[in-house]
């Protein structure tokens, strides 16, 4: 048996696998830190790599061994990424909560509802450039340290919100919070797909987004209801507390993670010169464009086609959130196992289903049962394709996986945008489900065209950013 693995410098030391150990009962505590990924088969060179003394595949067997016989360190694992998905719950209840008491908050402020609308446009556009910014600023400390600084930028600006005395600070406070957005979901989803092995990232991203989903069936009609009833004030004062039991949370059960080694800017930004990525991404707006085409105007859908009456539009959203939960949910297991045919099945079924909604509309329990459909497929999209970004660009994901999160904002706003279009033309309600079956039909289009580069070129296409050709080559084999 190896009886220590060395570190090669201060910062390296700090990693989970590599700690100094000795022989002995030491030895056990290195055994328990190796992460789970590190198990017989996986290329132990990334250790080697990290420590001048090759790690010795003993072990790695030994922490496998004694992960399966104590079960020590799996406990952590879950806890984190329960941490995670409750930021994940607050950020996405003050993303939507804010539909549900647009007109009490037109009313306070003594504005229209489409001035106050520039509260929902404000904060996507807020999601769309902060990602970037953010995540930029974050390759100077480690993820664990930008989680806890987004949280915080998180419940300043749900702060400023609750108590803004005019319209334009409550605004900034939108638009402060959406900064947090990006990046939160971008970093958390390096942090959790680093959480475990390699064939349960996808439903480790899966379990982090749930707190998105589960805002939408939990936390934004229960926010709607305070905001209703005590006042919309009360709804963002209890969001930022959402805010800081996720930045109490991140700070206690995520564990420490050191930012990866000579990955700088540079390197990150020398993920974007890989196709994959780029039609990845392109997939995630086109997609994601599908869905909100067709939710962004289900009220009037509904009230004036299905005949539905107007309180009923929250149960509706509802439906549509539960099945986000599920859809997220089956596509983070299920990408986990075939990533590229959970999206063409997701997106394939989406565009269907779409096209159908514009019949089923008419009806009260069809509608009902399409709305809930669109949500499944269309999130079902999200675990794979935020993975798919993620293996593409492995090596210095980070920016990547935030930039991602912003292009499924820049999807809704496309489609927002492309539905309004379609009924100011006449169309009717239910044409922006055609808008929507297009985008989707187009990301299917992508998804096909994506697969059929990879096979073109005998593997993925795989960058790690900032590696010699020697190592890009090692891991294209890998």
């Amino acid at each position: 048996m190896c009886a220590s693995i060395l570190p090669c410098n201060r910062e390296r030391a700090h990693q989970p696998w590599a700690r100094a150990v000795s022989a002995g009962s030491v030895a056990v505590m290195a055994f328990s830190s190796v992460p789970e990924r590190l198990s017989p088969g996986y290329d132990t060179t990334a250790i080697g790599r990290a420590c001048k003394y090759p790690a010795s595949a003993t072990i790695v067997n030994a922490r496998k061994a004694l992960v399966q016989s104590s079960g020590k360190g799996a406990s952590l694992m879950p806890l984190a990424l329960l941490a995670l998905a409750i930021g994940a719950f607050g950020i996405g209840t003050t993303e939507f909560v804010i539909m549900g008491v647009l007109p009490e908050v037109a009313g306070d402020f003594g504005v229209s509802i489409p001035t106050a609308g520039l509260l929902v446009t404000g904060y996507a556009l807020g999601v769309v450039i902060g990602a970037p910014i953010m995540t930029a600023l974050g390759t100077k400390v480690s993820r664990k340290r930008m989680l806890m600084l987004l949280m915080g930028l998180f419940v300043l600006g749900n702060l400023l919100s609750a108590v803004a005395p005019v319209f334009g600070l409550m605004l900034v406070g939108r638009v402060v919070a959406s900064l947090a957005h990006g990046a939160f979901f971008g970093i958390g989803s390096v942090v959790a797909s680093e959480l475990v092995a390699p064939e349960k990232k996808a439903g480790a991203i899966a379990m982090m987004f749930s707190g998105l989903t589960v805002a939408n069936v939990v936390g934004v009609p229960l926010g709607t209801l305070i905001g209703q009833s005590a006042g919309w004030r009360v709804t963002f004062a209890g969001v930022a507390a959402l805010g800081i039991v996720g930045l109490l949370g991140v700070a206690k059960l995520v564990p420490e993670m050191p930012k990866p080694d000579g990955v700088r800017l540079r390197h990150e930004l020398a993920a974007f010169k890989n196709v994959q990525v780029l039609l990845a991404m392109a997939m995630t707006v086109l997609g994601f464009g599908g869905v909100f085409a067709a939710v962004t105007y289900i009220a009037p859908m509904m009230t004036h086609v299905a005949g539905f009456a107007d309180g009923s539009v929250t149960w509706l959203l509802v439906l549509f959130g539960l099945g986000m939960v599920g859809g997220n949910l089956i596509g983070g297991r299920f990408a986990d196992r075939a990533l590229m045919p959970m999206l063409y099945v997701s997106l394939g079924g989406l565009a269907v289903v779409l096209v159908l909604f514009t019949l089923t509309a008419h009806n009260k329990i069809l509608a009902a049962v399409t709305i809930a459909l669109i949500g499944a497929l269309g999130f079902a999209t999200v675990p794979p394709l935020q993975k798919r970004v993620l293996d593409q660009a492995h090596g210095a994901p980070t920016l990547a996986s935030a930039v991602n999160i912003g292009a499924f904002n820049l999807g809704n706003a496309l489609s927002a945008w492309l539905g309004g279009i379609v009924i100011a033309a006449g169309l009717g309600y239910t044409a922006p489900n055609w808008v929507g079956a297009v985008l989707a039909a187009a990301a299917l289009v992508l998804a096909v065209l994506s697969a059929a580069l990879e096979r073109r070129t005998g593997r993925p296409s795989t960058v790690v950013a900032g590696a010699t050709p020697t190592e890009q080559r090692a891991v294209a084999h890998h």
